[in-house]
């Protein structure tokens, strides 16, 4: 650990030589120089985020693969803040002076020079190095991973499963990628951690066609820190839902448009949650007074029957994550308690602009974003009530098992497309409905949703916001809503 001063005169003698393939302490003395200039140049705060990053991705159509794409990429990104101003600028250059010349920029955006001369460069302590990577074996990690020809044998099988069960179809495909990420977050708070991530996710799609009857079901799933994660997909049962969800859609009755009580499958049925709660209760739709429940820590946001969670923890979840991407150890955070709003959402930025906590949630798509508030693995909580008890309670509605996309405004008001559902009449299922969009408001929706059942389930999903795209888990137990606008014919 460095514990001399330095003169700003010095700066251009100084030879450093970090491990270029890596990111270990050999990167402590340059980056804490680093960190010392910006900090004599004015700024409050100043964070490092460096990152590699190896990321292939495999596509099989019908019986061809039409598409293998690798990517490589090593960049950081500096963030410094004055006040509660803050600016962000990355480069591709980690050497001393083009990190260097990236923090000279970022500090002049805040009206900040770097010192003169002869001025004292503070010195910065890091941290005690946290290596999440070293500590848990991650090392090896992407050279356990399925190799290309490994990928294209697994989806083409997935894809002669699918010709082999299905009928009438139009087209089939699967799809798979992995992507790898080193990334080293350095901080004038002593901030000094390094971790590795491996993401993987792979699903199919089958697209049907009889006449003028058309069904496109897909499955998708994906995990984390599981270098076999592909080798070891069994793609059998997920063929069999596909076919026989396809089948049925493909000469579904369309639904009456209407308000409607509504029974939504676990799993990714959390997909409405995430869109039209979640992103109320990060910090960022304070700062932009998006959200309507800014002002609601502790009072009721939802029907005494919901308790939420957002959380990295869960074992090989899609939104896991040992340490998020401002250096701070993950955690579980408590949303709403029996429709109580307890916390929200929060990163760095979150809480010195809305005084709410960090959460250990600040996530950025690469090294060229800032990070931001973002939910890692967001679900409703599992509940008391049996599925029976659910289904019987609806004497008329739609059970919508199988979510697709939708749209939702930063202040709540959503639509989601239904890809899988059916009518329920006295309390069962009678037959098979398509065309259906979930239409609501986050702030009136979670007043309805009265009933959970015990089987909460988990599913990958992706996010974009503010700091791009991440990879995160929504989920729920199957959950009733009393009522809910249907658009449909």
């Amino acid at each position: 650990m460095r514990s001399n001063l330095l003169l700003t005169k010095e700066l251009p003698s100084l030879q450093y030589s970090p491990v270029g393939d890596r990111f270990d302490e050999t990167w402590e003395a340059p980056l804490s120089i680093l960190l010392g200039l910006g900090r004599a140049a004015g700024a409050d705060f100043v964070e490092f985020f460096l990152e590699r990053n190896n990321y292939i991705s495999c596509l099989a159509e019908d019986d061809t693969i039409t598409s293998i794409s690798p990517r490589l990429s090593t960049g950081a990104g500096i963030r410094a803040f004055k006040g509660k101003a803050d600016c962000y600028v990355s480069t591709n250059d980690l050497t001393f002076l083009g990190l260097k010349s990236a923090l000279e920029r970022a500090l002049s955006i805040l009206g900040l020079k770097l010192p003169s001369q002869n001025s004292i460069i503070p010195s910065i302590q890091l941290e005690l190095f946290r290596d999440y990577a070293s500590k848990k074996g991650k090392e090896t990690w992407i050279s356990q991973c399925s190799p290309m020809r490994e990928m294209g044998d697994i989806l083409l099988g997935a894809n002669q499963l699918l010709a082999k069960k299905g009928k009438h179809i139009q087209s089939r495909r699967s799809g798979y990628f992995r992507d790898w990420q080193e990334v080293l977050v350095a901080a004038s708070d002593g901030t000094f951690a390094r971790d590795i991530r491996l993401t993987q996710s792979v699903g199919s799609n089958l697209l049907c066609a009889d006449g003028a009857n058309r069904s496109s079901i897909n499955k998708r799933v994906g995990g984390t820190s599981d270098p076999s994660y592909l080798r070891n997909w069994n793609y059998e049962p997920v063929v069999d839902e596909i076919v026989e969800a396809a089948g049925k859609m493909l000469y579904a009755d369309y639904v009456e448009s209407g308000s409607y009580p509504l029974i939504m499958a676990n799993q990714f049925g959390g997909v409405i949650f995430h869109e039209a709660c979640g992103h109320l209760l990060e910090t960022t739709g304070i700062e932009a007074k998006t959200t309507p429940f800014a002002e609601m820590k502790g009072q009721k946001i939802a029907h005494e029957n919901l308790t939420a969670w957002d959380e990295g923890r869960s074992t090989e979840a899609f939104g896991t994550i040992d340490m998020d991407d401002e250096g701070m150890p993950t955690q579980r955070t408590l949303l709403i308690e029996n429709g109580i709003l307890k916390n929200f959402i929060s990163d760095r930025a979150g809480e010195l602009r809305t005084g709410h906590p960090r959460t250990g949630s600040g996530r950025r798509q690469s090294y060229a974003y800032a990070a931001a508030s973002r939910m890692r693995n967001t679900y409703i909580d599992a509940g008391d009530f049996s599925l029976d008890d659910l289904f019987a309670s609806v004497d008329k509605g739609i059970y919508c098992k199988k979510m697709g996309g939708g749209s939702v405004l930063p202040t709540g008001q959503f639509n989601f497309a239904v890809d899988e559902a059916y009518l329920i009449e006295h309390g069962k299922i009678t037959k098979p409905l398509k065309g259906a969009t979930l239409i609501g408001d986050a702030k009136e929706i979670m007043q309805e949703i009265s009933m959970s059942s015990s089987d909460l389930e988990l599913a990958a999903g992706f996010c974009g916001s503010v700091s791009g795209s991440v990879y995160v888990t929504v989920g729920q137990p199957h959950i009733k809503v009393d009522a809910i606008t249907v658009g449909g014919r």
